[in-house]
């Protein structure tokens, strides 16, 4: 089992000077490998195709409309499960989520694999690692400590990766700020996107 985890929006609290209302993690999660590297093929036949250099991102928020509609159907012939969290920034009490990036991140990171209904066992997790988004060294310990118990085991590894080299990275980032727009509804053509990913979203919890 591979998950491929990133996110949309930020973790800062100013909300009046232009900070996110939400806030989603979201994971993508592959049963099989194989259908992992079709999905990573399509991925950058598609990339081709719409005449983009091979290094080139996929970035959710860089992308014009048709390109996100365009990579989001790329994706219907595969099988895979997304499982996200979205957060309201304006719920959250806690001082230390409010006041701490990394606290904030982990403990959200934390919720969204735990609470899997038992959907996720041994899994390989993979985290978008590179510029800003580096996290502390201890976070594979403070995942295992948390989710892993000795009868039940959700993640077997964990890995930081660059985005820049993995579209399925890049894939989870398409698909949390696909989900974040339908929940910031700043147009209705915007609702089009988690609508093409409505098959494969197999939970999507509200966090408040």
């Amino acid at each position: 089992m591979l998950v491929f985890i990133d996110d949309s929006g930020d973790p800062g609290f100013n909300l009046e000077k232009g900070a996110s209302v939400y806030f989603v993690i979201a994971c993508v999660v592959f049963d099989d490998e194989l259908e992992a590297e079709k999905t990573a093929v399509a991925i950058k036949e598609m990339r081709r195709r719409l005449d983009f250099p091979d290094t080139m991102e996929f970035k959710f928020n860089k992308s014009r409309h048709d390109v996100r509609v365009k990579f989001l159907k790329c994706l219907s012939p595969f099988s895979f499960r997304v499982r996200a969290i979205v957060v309201c920034k304006t719920s959250i009490k806690s001082p230390e989520l409010k006041n701490s990036k990394d606290s904030f991140y982990n403990y959200f990171i934390k919720q969204v694999l735990k609470h899997n209904r038992g959907t996720l066992k041994n899994a390989k997790v993979r985290i978008d690692g590179h510029g800003d988004r580096m996290f502390r060294r201890n976070l594979t310990t403070y995942l295992r400590r948390e989710l892993n118990q000795r009868e039940k085991v959700v993640m077997k590894n964990l890995r930081l990766v660059d985005s820049r080299s993995n579209v399925l990275i890049q894939m989870a980032d398409m698909i949390a700020g696909a989900l974040r727009r339908s929940y910031d509804k700043r147009r209705k053509t915007d609702l089009i996107y988690k609508e093409l990913i409505k098959a494969n979203i197999e939970d999507c919890w509200i966090f408040k």
